[in-house]
């Protein structure tokens, strides 16, 4: 598996492994997959095993800043996808590792998830990479007519900002 940006011809496969994270309810509050000129504008990173078959992406706009406030220029929200038949064999956490690293490179120093309650194994994934959480964030959003919590994680960085 080699990480790579994200480019038009890799779309198709990137949607459908989104979609698929939508489909479980319990991924994203969004509903459907934007366009590829929406999704370029915030996406920057893939993984891609043999073959170019594109099977995982990392969201990129996990270093896009939380705020325009000059404060929190450090701080960036992270979401990682794995295609449903490639989970469990360690490319979730290959791919936040990765992402840990390129926020670093970028100067980022805190990285922050806000994730279902239900989702469980990605509550998982997270702490495993070192996001501590940090609390729950009651009826923060809706789905349909349901009120929805997220669990707030966050890792910071040991090396930038201190």
């Amino acid at each position: 598996m080699k990480i790579q940006p994200l480019s038009s011809e890799h779309w198709p496969a990137v949607k459908a492994i989104y979609e698929e994270g939508l489909a479980t309810g319990n991924a994203s509050f969004q509903t459907s997959a934007p366009s590829w000129e929406d999704w370029d504008k915030s996406h920057r990173h893939i993984a891609v095993l043999s073959r170019s078959k594109v099977r995982q992406w990392r969201d990129g706009a996990a270093l896009t800043p939380v705020s325009g406030r000059c404060v929190y220029a450090g701080v960036a929200e992270v979401s990682v996808y794995v295609a449903w038949d490639q989970r469990g064999k360690g490319i979730g956490k290959t791919l936040l590792e990765a992402l840990v690293t390129a926020s670093e490179a970028n100067g980022i120093w805190t990285l922050q998830a806000g994730i279902f309650p239900e989702n469980t194994a990605s509550i998982r994934l997270h702490e495993g990479a070192g996001f501590r959480q940090v609390g729950k964030r009651e009826k923060i959003g809706k789905m349909g007519d349901r009120w929805r919590d997220t669990i707030l994680l966050e890792k910071r960085s040991e090396t930038i900002g201190l």
